[in-house]
């Protein structure tokens, strides 16, 4: 009996043995990998499993050898007594290692959700360092590149050639460009804009506020024509754009104007006018002076016919002058309608305009009453020879110095002042009288054909509007400043030719 059940002795013996050696070999095996990396979580996890199997194969394998030696030694009670005490120990070596894996279970979906957000850290954490190293460079670049914008919009602010204006929600000037500066007279620096609002230049405040309530309203305005003061009193036509501007959250509110100065093209549109009613006068004038001009020549000589067969009746050879003379009057005034309407081209030539005009003056000086009257000459001895038609500019400048002279009077001045400018190529001729001066309301029309202030029989007024077209052929303009009881100053702005610089 005893020798048939050495091999299961021997077997279970060993068996429980080798269990106890393995499972220490698993356990340092465990401790082994644990000890490369503490923080992984499965290295953990296997070592305490190891735990559990290692005290259940020494709790399993020492029941095992306790059995087979009481077996041995005939001691079956005692075994029978021993069993249920190591039988709980393996069930609770078992329910240890179960509770292990349940453990880890839960342990290894967090571990999971952990390296999840250890990996989101750790891209966190590359992106820092790559932003962190190319911080420097890209506050450069980005400096940089509001540099430049800032330069760009700046530039165009300052270079406009329309005035550019900033004012907050009550017209208070926040910005103004030069060209503004120069448009309302605050050219100097050390004239100060703090305080200014823009309400104080308009000539009109109704229009001012008439801007401001469109604003308030839509946002924005345009194209609104107002007339502007500068501090130098002048008024200027302009027309007005506007647009509101809304802060950031610290800021307040801004307007931003932009301004153009219109008066030169209003000036423009009237010279078109006057030019457009010139012409349209001049085709009327030459259709009335040819159906004049026949009749009229057989009036004055069927009248000089009877002057000379006229006997010594002195009443009616007194009646035939009157006729001749009112009809050669009449002639002359047809040659000017003529001549006005015609508008020929000028036959231009190289001429001493200083000749020209000493010319003018001594023949006037001689055949009028201007012998009585001061004759100032201020000649710019740079003036070059010009390209002119010698009649045509000689015809000028008699209307203007009869004009001047039927001004001043007995009692007067008439200056004539000749400035050259290199920089324009333009030659600025005056003829300034202390006469009596043009009213104000009168000024627009003075270039209008048979428009004169002189009394009946005086005037014709053609002088003007022919001296307004020769000027005008020459590619020239003329521009007159008056006021009442001081005088009148006309200017002849004629063009000089590069060849004659």
């Amino acid at each position: 009996m005893i020798l048939s059940t050495i091999p299961i002795f021997l077997v279970d013996i060993l068996g429980s043995i080798f269990m106890i050696i393995f499972s220490f070999l698993c356990l340092l095996l465990a401790h082994e990998l644990r000890s490369r990396d503490q923080n992984n979580v499965m290295g953990t996890y296997l070592l305490w499993l190891c735990y559990g199997l290692t005290g259940f194969a020494i709790s399993r394998s020492v029941g095992h050898i306790l059995k087979q030696i009481l077996f041995m030694s005939e001691q079956p009670r005692v075994w029978n007594v021993i069993r249920p005490y190591s039988g709980a120990i393996n069930s609770l070596m078992f329910v240890l290692v179960g509770s292990v894996t349940l453990f880890f279970e839960r342990i290894w979906i967090v571990y999971q959700q952990i390296s999840k957000d250890k990996k989101a850290l750790q891209f966190a954490h590359e992106e820092l360092i790559f932003l962190n190293q190319t911080l420097e460079q890209r506050v450069a670049e980005r400096t940089k590149e509001l540099a430049l914008s800032e330069h760009k919009y700046r530039r165009i602010f300052e270079v406009s050639k329309d005035m550019i204006l900033v004012a907050n929600k009550n017209g208070l000037i926040v910005d103004l460009n030069p060209v503004g500066r120069d448009i309302l007279g605050c050219q100097n620096a050390d004239v100060s804009l703090n305080g200014r609002s823009f309400q104080e230049f308009f000539a009109n405040q109704a229009h001012w506020n008439q801007i401001l309530h469109t604003i308030e309203a839509r946002g924005s305005i345009s194209n609104f024509e107002a007339d502007l003061q500068p501090r130098d009193g002048m008024t200027i036509r302009s027309l007005i754009s506007g647009s509101l501007d809304k802060g950031p959250l610290d800021e307040e509110d801004t307007i931003h104007f932009l301004v153009k100065d219109i008066g030169q093209k209003r000036l423009m549109e009237k010279q078109m006018a006057q030019a457009e009613k010139l012409a349209s006068i001049g085709q009327l004038s030459a259709g009335i002076a040819h159906e004049i001009n026949n009749p009229l020549g057989i009036i004055l000589g069927y009248s000089q016919l009877l002057l000379k067969n006229e006997g010594n009746e002195k009443e009616r050879q007194d009646d035939l002058r009157t006729i001749v003379k009112h009809a050669r009057n009449c002639k002359l005034i047809v040659e000017d309608l003529l001549n006005f309407a015609r508008e020929p081209e000028p036959k231009k030539s190289f001429i001493d305009i200083h000749g020209v005009i000493d010319e003018v003056l001594n023949f006037m000086q001689h055949h009028s009453d201007l012998e009585k009257t001061q004759i100032i000459r201020e000649f710019d001895p740079s003036v070059p020879p010009i390209e002119l038609d010698e009649k045509q500019i000689k015809q000028v400048f008699t209307n203007l110095i009869m004009n001047a002279q039927h001004a001043v009077g007995n009692n007067g001045t008439i200056k004539v002042t000749t400035k050259f400018n290199p920089a324009d190529s333009e030659l600025l001729i005056n003829v300034i009288d202390t006469g009596c001066g043009i009213e104000k309301k009168n000024l627009s029309r003075i270039f209008d054909p048979f428009f004169t202030t002189k009394p009946t029989g005086k005037g014709t007024g053609l002088g003007l509007s022919v001296s307004y077209g020769v000027v005008k052929n020459h590619g020239g303009d003329i521009l007159v400043e008056s006021e009442p009881g001081r005088g009148s100053t006309f200017t002849v702005v004629l063009p000089v030719e590069s060849e004659a610089v």
